[in-house]
C-alpha cells in the first residue's frame, strides 16, 4: 500500500480533529475515522492520537479551483449558517462534507 500523500495526511488530521471535538467516545471517533478515510483502525488511533496536539486545522496544500453548482436557496443558507456558527469559510464546510460523502481516490472511477 502507497504512503499517504501531504495532502492526504492534511486532510486526515483535520478529518480527526473535528471527530475528536464531536465524538465523546475515542473509539467511535477511531471507527469513523477509519471508515471516512479508508485506513485501519490502527491508523485511525494514530491521526487521532496526532490530532489532539493541534491547536488548529492543517493546511493542505493542494491547488484550488472555482466549481460552480446550483443548489437550493434552503441548502445554501444552511451551509452558511453551519459555516458561521463553526468559524469555518464555505468552501472548507463544502469540502469536509464532500471528502466524507465520496470514495477515496484519484482520477476517474
Amino acid at each position: 500500500m502507497a504512503r499517504a500523500s501531504e495532502t492526504e495526511k492534511a486532510e486526515r488530521l483535520n478529518r480527526a480533529r473535528e471527530l475528536l471535538q464531536q465524538l465523546d467516545q475515542s473509539s467511535e471517533a477511531v471507527e469513523q475515522l477509519a471508515q471516512d478515510c479508508s485506513i485501519s483502525p490502527r491508523q485511525a488511533y494514530r491521526y487521532l492520537e496526532q490530532a489532539r496536539q493541534l491547536k488548529k486545522p492543517v493546511l493542505s496544500g493542494e491547488a484550488k479551483l472555482a466549481f460552480t453548482v446550483k443548489l437550493p436557496r434552503s441548502l445554501v443558507q444552511r451551509v452558511r449558517t453551519f459555516a458561521a456558527a463553526k468559524g469555518l469559510s464555505i468552501s472548507e464546510v463544502v469540502s469536509r462534507a464532500l471528502l466524507a460523502l465520496l470514495p477515496r481516490g484519484r482520477g476517474r472511477g
